[in-house]
């Protein structure tokens, strides 16, 4: 029996800058998780892949990454490795957290 599909994202990282980034509905690149466009079926899935990877100009290392999608379809990540990607460097005085 098949595995059901588990929604996706595609992530990757910023080629001149290194951050990380997600695929979004109109095919540009965010630094938060919850822009990210959610595939919900390995076809959407993979047609999102195939224009994630015809940006080498813009990103490396694009891949997929299953996510939780919580009410209103807004993606959260679910496993500790993209929580803590999505969150930036463990440096409070850095990134993202610089911020916080």
């Amino acid at each position: 029996m098949a595995r059901p599909f588990v929604p996706k994202i595609i992530t990757a990282n910023d080629l001149l800058e290194g951050d990380v980034i997600y695929l979004t509905a109109e095919g540009r690149w965010s630094r938060t998780y919850e822009d990210a466009v959610v595939a919900t079926t390995q076809e959407e899935a993979d047609d999102l892949l195939r224009k994630a990877e015809a940006q080498p100009d813009r990103i490396v290392g694009a891949y997929f990454v299953d996510t939780a999608v919580d009410e209103d379809g807004t993606p959260k990540p679910d496993h500790f490795r993209e929580v803590f990607r999505a969150t930036g460097p463990s440096n409070y005085f850095l990134g993202k957290q610089a911020d916080a």
